[in-house]
C-alpha cells in the first residue's frame, strides 16, 4: 500500500490535442472533511486507507492542495440530450486530475467532482452538494457489490462553502474513480466540429489503453464499434436484470467501456413497474425502466453515426443489428440465474412472463420477491404463496404461478440445493432504494455520518444475510416509493 504521495501518474489524455478539453486548477472549498472512503476502491489504487485521516488527503481532494503528478484537465465533449443534440457540453463540475499507475500497470482516472467553474459550466456554479455527492457515493459502490461494471468512488467530501440550488446547501467534491471517463459524447465533438483526423486519434487512443487486443484486428475500428456495442448490451441486461433505472441516458452519459457512469436521478425498483420513471424531469418518460435497452441502441446508432469518418455503413449496421441478440442472450442467462434454472428450455419465455405480468399486476416488490422465492426449497413450493403475503395482495394467482415454476424445476438435473445457492448468488438481499439514501444523506446533512458506513458495509457484499442490518432490507414505506428525484439531485 502506498501513500497519497506515492502515487505515480502518466498522464496519458492531457498528451492529446488541447482542444480535448481545458486546464482548471480546481476551487478550494471551505472548511472541507472527510465524510466517507471507500477502502475496496483504496484497494484498486494501492493506496493506504490511512491516508484518509490525514489531513493532506481531505485538503488535496477538496481543492486546497496540490499533489505531484496531478494535471487538472475539464474534458470537452457533447452529446444527445432527450433526443436532442448539443454541442454546449463537457466537464462543467469536474476536473480529470490525473491518471495513476498501480504496479501492475492498470490504469485509473482519478476524477474530482465539485471542483468549481470551468468553461463548460454553461453559467453553473460548478459545485456539487452533499445530497447528489452521497448518491453517487452508495450507487456506485452499490453497483460494484451487485458485479455491475461502473465507477467508482473513493470518497466524499463536505464543507462549509454554501452552494445554492432548492434550497442553500453544503459544497461537497467526490473523488470519482474509472477506468476511462471516455463517453460517447467525446466522439460525437468530433465528429460534429468535423475535427476527423482527431477522431481516428481518440480511436487509436481508445484502443491502445482500453481495447489493446484490437490493435492487430485487420478492422480494428469496425471491432471497436462492435466492442462497444457489446459491452453496453451486457451493461443493459444488468441493469434490467437487477432492476436499476439510470435515469438520464443522454449520450453524454454512456461509457465506452461500458461502465455505468453519471449518477443522477437513478433509482433501484421498489415495487415491479415496467415503465418507472425515476428522473422527475423526465416529463415523457424516454428513460422510463422499460425503455433503456431501446434507448441504449439509438445512443449506439448515435455513436455509430458519429464514426461514419472511420467506419462504412455495412459495418456499423452489422455491428448494431447484433445488439438485440446479445442483449436477450445475456438478460436471458440472467433471469435464469435468477430462478437457478441451469438448463435451458422452451418453455422458460413463457414462465418468465407470466411472473412479470404477475409483479406488475399487483405491483409486487421485485428484489424482495426474488429473495423470497430463495428461501424455498422445490418440495414446499406448491404451498408457499402465504410466504409471500407481505408482498402480494392476491395469493391465488400467485400459487398458481409457482406450481408452474415447481413443474418446470422437475426438468432440471442438479440437487435443489445448487438451485438456491445459485439464485443466493444472483438475488440480492440489499439494494439501494431511495428512500435509504434519502436517511443517510439527511443525517450526514446533520453531521451523523453513520447511516452512510451502514449502506457502504451491506453494499459491497449485498447477497449475504448482514442479520444485524436486516432493517435495510425491508419493504419501503410509502412514501419511500414516491420520493422525487431530479438532474440537480
Amino acid at each position: 500500500m502506498r501513500k497519497l504521495s506515492e502515487l505515480i501518474f502518466n498522464n496519458t489524455y492531457s498528451e492529446l490535442p488541447s482542444h480535448f478539453g481545458t486546464r482548471v486548477i480546481p476551487q478550494p472549498l471551505d472548511n472541507p472533511y472527510l465524510v466517507s472512503v471507500n477502502p475496496l476502491i483504496c484497494d484498486l489504487l494501492e493506496l493506504d486507507p490511512a491516508e484518509a485521516g490525514t489531513a493532506d488527503f481531505v485538503d488535496v481532494f477538496t481543492g486546497n492542495d496540490d499533489l505531484p503528478g496531478f494535471e487538472p484537465l475539464a474534458m470537452k465533449y457533447t452529446g444527445h440530450q432527450f433526443g436532442q443534440y448539443n454541442p454546449d457540453l463537457g466537464d462543467g463540475r469536474g476536473l480529470l486530475m490525473g491518471e495513476t499507475l498501480t504496479s501492475a500497470g492498470k490504469k485509473w482516472d482519478i476524477h474530482l467532482k465539485g471542483s468549481g467553474q470551468t468553461p463548460y459550466s454553461r453559467m453553473g456554479d460548478g459545485r456539487a452538494v452533499l445530497r447528489s455527492s452521497i448518491r453517487e457515493y452508495l450507487a456506485s459502490a452499490a453497483m460494484k457489490g451487485l458485479g455491475i461494471q461502473t465507477t467508482h468512488a473513493l470518497a466524499v467530501f463536505a464543507s462549509d462553502t454554501p452552494v445554492y440550488r432548492e434550497k442553500t446547501e453544503k459544497g461537497a467534491t467526490l473523488v470519482r474513480v474509472a477506468e476511462s471517463h471516455l463517453r460517447f459524447g467525446h466522439f460525437e465533438y468530433l465528429f460534429y466540429t468535423q475535427r476527423h483526423d482527431d477522431l481516428k486519434l481518440l480511436a487509436d487512443y481508445l484502443i491502445k489503453h482500453h481495447f489493446p487486443d484490437l490493435r492487430v484486428h485487420t478492422s480494428p475500428y469496425a471491432a471497436m464499434f462492435q466492442r462497444i456495442v457489446d459491452l453496453t448490451a451486457v451493461l443493459i441486461a444488468d441493469w434490467q436484470a437487477v432492476g436499476f433505472a439510470h435515469g438520464v441516458m443522454n449520450t453524454d452519459n454512456m461509457s465506452v467501456l461500458g461502465l455505468t457512469f453519471d449518477y443522477g436521478p437513478y433509482g433501484f425498483l421498489d415495487d415491479y413497474v415496467p415503465g418507472f420513471i425515476c428522473n422527475h424531469s423526465d416529463y415523457t418518460g424516454r428513460y422510463a425502466f422499460n425503455q433503456q435497452p431501446s434507448i441504449a441502441m439509438w445512443n449506439l446508432s448515435a455513436l455509430g453515426y458519429a464514426l461514419t469518418p472511420l467506419l462504412d455503413k455495412e459495418a456499423i449496421d452489422t455491428a448494431l443489428h447484433s445488439y438485440q441478440s446479445r442483449l436477450q442472450q445475456e438478460y436471458s442467462i440472467r433471469m435464469r440465474n435468477k430462478l437457478g434454472l441451469m438448463a435451458r428450455h422452451e418453455s422458460d419465455s413463457g414462465l418468465f412472463s407470466q411472473m412479470f405480468d404477475l409483479l406488475a399486476s399487483q405491483s409486487v416488490d421485485y428484489t424482495l420477491f426474488f429473495r423470497t422465492l430463495t428461501g424455498i426449497p422445490a418440495e414446499a413450493l406448491s404451498e408457499s404463496a402465504p410466504a409471500f403475503s407481505e408482498l402480494v395482495s392476491d395469493l391465488s394467482p400467485l400459487q398458481t404461478w409457482l406450481n408452474t415454476y415447481a413443474k418446470r424445476l422437475t426438468l432440471e438435473t442438479q440437487e435443489d440445493s445448487a438451485r438456491q445457492r445459485l439464485m443466493q448468488m444472483h438475488n440480492p438481499k440489499f439494494i439501494l432504494r431511495n428512500y435509504l439514501a434519502q436517511q443517510a444523506i439527511e443525517r450526514a446533512e446533520n453531521g451523523d455520518h453513520q447511516m452512510v458506513e451502514d449502506l457502504l458495509h451491506v453494499l459491497a457484499n449485498p447477497y449475504d444475510e448482514h442479520p444485524q442490518f436486516s432493517h435495510l432490507a425491508v419493504k419501503p414505506p410509502q412514501w419511500g416509493k414516491t420520493l422525487e428525484i431530479s438532474c440537480s439531485s
